[in-house]
């Protein structure tokens, strides 16, 4: 019979750290503003005169006097005046702010160790493993 040894041996160790990190922030603001501005003036004035007349003189007998008038006066006065302003316009603004931020940190550590002995009598197989 033959003599046979057999024998078996491990170790292991683990460590591990993970680390995880994200922000993120926002920010968004908008304005607009349309405007129109329309103004008109007018002004009219008229003032008118009118005279009409006539006038007749007549003297008796003998020394005859005839005299007759006649006259017209016309005045007219005119005022216009006109303003137009018209305006129309528009402003706008935007502002944004944005940010981000990742993080990923990653540790692992593994220590392993396995042995296997295997031994017996001379021409037999002996093999050993670390």
């Amino acid at each position: 019979m033959s003599d046979v040894e057999y024998g078996n041996y491990e170790a292991s160790a683990d460590s591990g750290e993970l680390e995880q990190l994200h922000t993120a922030e926002g920010s968004e603001a908008d304005y607009q503003s349309d405007f129109n501005v329309y103004e008109q003036d007018t002004v009219s004035a008229e003032s008118t005169d009118f005279q009409q007349g006539s006038s007749v003189e007549f003297d008796s007998p003998d020394g005859t006097h005839y005299e007759e008038q006649n006259f017209t006066n016309y005045s007219n006065d005119s005022y216009d005046s006109n303003h137009v302003f018209a305006a129309e316009g528009s402003e706008s603004s935007h502002e944004a702010q944005f940010s981000e931020l990742d993080a990923l940190r990653q540790q692992f550590a593994s220590n392993s160790e396995a042995g296997t002995v295997f031994q017996g009598d001379a021409g037999e197989l002996g093999a050993a493993s670390a």
